[in-house]
């Protein structure tokens, strides 16, 4: 007999490089132990914060710094937690209202 499963249209999680986001969740151990918790979810203008945050990060390992000096985690480690923090804040946002274009 062989089993059937309905899982066609469902997301497949089974994609994601999950070995890859070990380093975002130690810049969030980081995080955590210097701030709080759940502090990026209350820092003022995150948008804009955390998309300069992001592309500080990105320019430091495009110009070949890898590790981020203050807590030794890979500068690619830290854009991807920025990035992930964006897409939270946005998804609030629209939750509550059509988001307006982001001043930079």
């Amino acid at each position: 007999m062989t089993g059937i499963k309905h899982d066609h249209e469902k997301p497949r999680w089974d994609l994601l490089p999950l070995s890859t986001l070990e380093g975002a969740v130690r810049v969030l151990t980081f995080g955590a132990g210097k701030y709080s918790p759940d502090n990026w979810m209350h820092v003022p203008d995150p948008v804009r914060r955390y998309y300069a945050a992001m592309m500080r990060h990105l320019t430091a390992w495009q110009s070949g710094e890898l590790v981020d000096p203050e807590t030794g985690e890979g500068h690619l480690d830290h854009a991807i937690c920025c990035l992930l923090f964006l897409r939270w804040h946005d998804e609030r946002a629209r939750s509550v209202q059509a988001r307006p274009p982001v001043e930079f």
